[in-house]
């Protein structure tokens, strides 16, 4: 499988109406940024002390040796909005799971004194492709059975 970022059908169609997304897949802004800007598919207010799980309407395909890091923009430091796990990793297996379809979700958390206004289209996250290696002695055998959060249950 090669890698890739593809809407899910929630944002793609209503029964069998076929619907163009208001919003872009994720992309890098220059060729060479490392990380794809991921763009909310809504609109949507954070006040301070809050935390919102922004489902981006979008999924990531990827080789079975690969993850994807998600992190909130540099610039989002400034408004003191994190995500609230602190760090997002995706799992190649996590791609069309049964209980999600694989969406990204972004768990948003603001510590600051301001609510964070958020338009849809605007960019909210970056996601970076990895490699990652396993030890000579791994032996897991482990099958995805869920969803977002899934693994540790």
């Amino acid at each position: 499988m090669g890698r890739k970022f593809e809407y899910v059908r929630r944002v793609t169609s209503t029964g069998n109406e076929f619907i163009t997304p208001s919003f872009d897949l994720p992309k890098r802004a220059t060729k060479n940024s490392m990380a794809y800007d991921i763009f909310s598919p809504e609109s949507f207010e954070l006040k301070p002390k809050e935390t919102y799980m922004l489902k981006t309407g979008v999924k990531a395909a990827m080789r079975e040796d690969e993850g994807l890091l998600l992190n909130v923009r540099s610039s989002m430091g400034k408004k003191h909005i994190m995500l609230a796990n602190t760090n997002g990793w995706v799992d190649s297996d996590y791609y069309n799971n049964a209980d999600n379809e694989g969406e990204i979700g972004l768990l948003l958390h603001n510590y600051g004194e301001e609510t964070w206004i958020v338009n849809k289209g605007d960019k909210v996250a970056q996601a970076m492709f990895i490699n990652f290696l396993v030890a000579d002695d791994d032996n897991a055998e482990g099958e995805r059975t869920g969803g977002f959060g899934s693994t540790g249950k």
